[in-house]
């Protein structure tokens, strides 16, 4: 008699059907701009370096997987309780530990889209259902019609401000009247990834927390301070939900490196380069913007690290190989456009000469809607 076939290990059908986080493309030649990815082009601060020197012989230790000095400076600077914040794999790792604290199988988190590629991933992979509202015709968090997407199963809300990809930040009233209309048991998530390169436009969030103990703040390392290598996040939330967060977050995932680094880079010295280094990048980002509408591309007004061109299909793939060619690498979106991230003024002036060659395309529609499987 035949034997039966023996049965293979396989991973659950959501993780099948996931599709793979895509990251921007690595430079691999030496005169590429690497602007597929929104992090820092500057080397680490001095003071970082100087950290990492001084702390890599202690490797064979574990991290306090509690993160206390970091968590303790946190809540010095934000004038919040240590037990109102948490320390993850960058904010990344944050949100999953969000998600995972907060959602049974069935259970809702509403985004807007196009956002950050992770949200529909981390949600799927609890068992959640990933809730995607359109964005408005300017780019902008459509924040009526997420606030009519919520229902009794949502459990999640995430805002990202200033929008990864788009650029565009929150307006403060309409944050506001949101705000108002979401059941008090709803975490809503406001993702700042980028906040520090949105002077002006930036919510004061720690403000609405104070107001709304349903706000979770979710920051990063990764981007203004240069710590993207090394994953570092972290959220200020009311003590129930952080504790939850604590509970769902991998023991030591944050290194004892990082946790040090991150310290460094909240000293006064180093968070003044850091602005500074931000300074730059700004005025970088108000020269591609007015150099591509000058050539007639639609660039919506970014408060990021990064620009934003919304383009049909055909000319997306055309205009990501063309710059490729050019040894500029961006990140294309399929179906909705590019977004080229900020460097050096050379880097803007090699992107502004490649796309002075290009005739820009009519701006696309945004989807009416969009739906995840």
């Amino acid at each position: 008699m035949p034997e039966t076939p023996a049965r293979a290990p396989r991973p659950r059908d959501a993780v099948l059907a996931l599709p793979a986080y895509i990251a921007g493309r690595r430079a691999e030649h030496e005169l590429t701009a690497a602007l597929a990815s929104n992090e820092s082009h500057h080397a680490p601060l001095p003071a970082v370096l100087e950290v990492l020197a001084h702390s890599s012989a202690a490797v064979n230790r574990y991290p306090d997987t509690a993160s206390t000095a970091l968590r303790e400076r946190l809540a010095e600077l934000f004038g919040v309780t240590v037990e109102e914040t948490v320390v993850g794999a960058g904010s990344t790792g944050v949100l999953q530990q969000i998600i995972a604290s907060l959602c049974d199988p069935g259970d809702e988190v509403v985004f807007a889209w196009r956002s950050f590629e992770a949200y529909p991933i981390l949600a799927r992979l609890a068992g959640a259902v990933p809730v995607a509202v359109p964005l408005r015709a300017d780019e902008a968090h459509d924040l009526e019609a997420m606030a009519d997407a919520v229902t009794p199963r949502t459990r999640v809300v995430l805002l990202c401000t200033p929008n990864n990809p788009t650029g565009v930040p929150l307006a403060a009233a309409e944050l506001d009247a949101f705000l108002t209309r979401v059941p008090s048991d709803v975490l809503v998530v406001i993702d700042e990834a980028y906040i520090e390169y949105s002077g002006a436009a930036a919510v004061d969030s720690v403000a609405l927390f104070r107001r709304h103990p349903n706000i979770c703040i979710l920051r990063t390392f990764s981007k203004a301070y240069g710590l993207a290598g090394l994953r570092v996040g972290y959220a200020i939330a009311a003590p129930a939900v952080a504790e939850g967060l604590r509970r769902t977050g991998l023991p030591f995932a944050v290194s004892a490196l990082a946790q040090r680094a991150a310290l460094a880079s909240l000293e006064p010295a180093a968070a003044g380069e850091m602005r500074s280094r931000v300074a730059e990048v700004v005025a970088e980002r108000s020269r591609l913007t007015a150099a591509l509408r000058a050539q007639g591309w639609v660039v919506p007004d970014s408060s990021a690290n990064f620009v934003w061109l919304r383009m049909p299909d055909a000319d997306r793939e055309a205009l990501v190989d063309l710059l490729a060619a050019n040894h500029i690498l961006v990140r294309g979106y399929p179906g909705d456009g590019v977004r080229i991230s900020i460097a050096d003024a050379a880097a803007t002036d090699r992107v502004v000469a490649v796309l002075a060659r290009v005739t820009p395309p009519a701006a696309a529609a945004l989807p009416a809607s969009v739906v995840f499987a």
